[in-house]
C-alpha cells in the first residue's frame, strides 16, 4: 500500500427536495383541498476517524464525495424521502483543512470522531403548508435548499508515542526493524527511507508506537531534502529519539544540524522531551565510543546514551529510557509479558 499524507478532496452535500403542489380530488369529496407534501432533506457529507488506516491513498483515486438530493414531495400529504449521508472514513490523526491549505476546520485525534463538513439542504414546503383560513387553495410550494459545495484538504499526522529523528543513514530504520516487526527499507546510501514507517515496540511488557520519518539535512526547513515534509508526523509524539551516527566525522555538528532544523520548523518540536543516542557503536572501539559520547554529552548539556541497532548493544536501556519519558510504567506489564526485556511486537 502506498503512503499518502496530503490530498485534495471535493465535497458537495445534497440539496433538499422541492415541495409539491397538489390537490385532493376524489369522487364524492366536495372540498378536497391542498395535499402537497414537503420535500426530503439532502444528504450530509460527514468525515469520521477510524482505526486500522494509516494512509490517505484511497482519496487519491476517489477525490469526489457528492451526497444525493432529497426526494421531492408528493400528493396525498406524502413527504419526500431524506437522502443518505456520505461518510468519509479517514485515519486517526487526520486534519481537515480549508481550500487555502492553512485554516484548520477539524483535527480528528480520537477513533469515532465525526464532523459534518457540508450539511444537506432542507426540503421545501408543499402547498399543504401554506393553507390558511383566507387562502384555502394555495398554489405555491417552496423549492428545497441547495447543497453546500466546497474543496478541502486532508492532511495526515501519524500518532505515535516516540518519533525518530536523525540525518540520513543515522540508523533509524535499522533500529525500528530490530525492535519491532516493521520492515522499512534499509541500505547503505542516504534517503533510503522516503515515507514514514510505524512500528510497535515492546520493553518490559510495555508496548508503544515508534514513528520513523525520512532523514533531515541542513536547510530542510527551507525545502531541501524530503524530511521536513514529514516532520508533522512527529508533532504528536510524546518524546523524540535523536540518533547520531557514531561513525560520523563530527558527531556534534550532526547533532546540531537536526536541533537547528527542529527550532526552525517550530510547532513546539524543539521543546519536546528528547533522548540523544550515539548509534553504530559496534563499528567503534571502546575508547572511541567513550570519547565521542563525552564530546556529544558536553554539547547536548545532558546525558547521551550509546547503542547499536545492528548488534543490539544498549537497545534495551534506550527503550527503557523512552518508556519512562512517555510516562509508561513497567508495573502495568503482566509477569508473562515482562519475562523478556524487549522484543519486536
Amino acid at each position: 500500500m502506498k503512503f499518502l499524507d496530503l490530498t485534495k478532496v471535493y465535497i458537495r452535500s445534497g440539496g433538499g427536495g422541492s415541495g409539491a403542489v397538489s390537490f385532493r380530488r376524489e369522487k364524492y369529496i366536495e372540498y378536497g383541498g391542498p395535499d402537497g407534501g414537503d420535500g426530503g432533506r439532502g444528504g450530509d457529507v460527514v468525515v469520521e476517524a477510524v482505526e486500522g488506516l494509516n494512509t490517505l491513498i484511497d482519496f487519491r483515486y476517489q477525490p469526489h464525495f457528492f451526497a444525493k438530493s432529497g426526494q421531492g414531495g408528493m400528493g396525498r400529504q406524502r413527504t419526500g424521502r431524506d437522502a443518505d449521508d456520505i461518510v468519509m472514513r479517514v485515519p486517526v490523526g487526520t486534519e481537515i483543512l480549508d481550500e487555502d491549505e492553512e485554516t484548520v476546520i477539524a483535527d480528528l485525534t480520537e477513533p469515532g470522531q465525526r464532523i459534518v463538513l457540508a450539511k444537506g439542504g432542507n426540503g421545501g414546503f408543499g402547498n399543504l403548508h401554506f393553507k390558511t383560513s383566507t387562502n384555502q387553495a394555495p398554489r405555491r410550494a417552496n423549492p428545497g435548499q441547495p447543497g453546500v459545495e466546497r474543496t478541502i484538504w486532508l492532511r495526515l499526522k501519524l500518532i505515535a508515542d516516540v518519533g525518530l529523528l536523525g540525518l540520513p543513514n543515522a540508523g533509524k530504520s535499522t533500529f525500528l526493524a530490530a525492535t519491532s516487526n516493521a520492515r522499512p527499507k534499509i541500505a547503505d546510501y542516504p534517503f533510503t527511507t522516503i515515507v514514514p514507517n510505524l512500528g510497535v515496540v515492546g520493553v518490559d511488557g510495555i508496548e508503544f508506537v515508534v514513528a520513523d520519518i525520512p532523514g533531515l539535512i541542513a536547510g530542510a526547513h527551507e525545502g531541501r531534502g524530503i524530511g521536513d515534509r514529514f516532520l508533522g508526523h512527529v508533532e504528536r509524539s510524546g518524546a523524540l529519539l535523536h540518533l547520531v551516527d557514531g561513525t560520523a566525522a563530527d558527531v556534534v555538528a550532526d547533532w546540531r544540524t537536526i536541533v537547528t532544523e527542529l527550532e526552525m520548523y517550530g510547532e513546539g518540536l524543539a521543546e519536546k522531551p528528547r533522548l540523544t543516542v550515539l548509534n553504530k557503536i559496534d563499528a567503534l572501539s571502546e575508547d572511541e565510543v567513550a570519547t565521542r559520547r563525552d564530546t556529544l554529552a558536553e554539547a547536548v548539556g545532558g546525558e547521551v546514551m550509546a547503542m547499536s541497532g545492528v548488534s543490539g548493544a544498549g537497545v534495551t536501556e534506550v527503550l527503557r529510557a523512552l518508556r519512562v519519558m512517555i510516562g509508561r510504567d513497567a508495573a502495568e506489564a503482566t509477569p508473562e509479558e515482562g519475562d523478556a526485556p524487549w522484543s519486536p511486537v
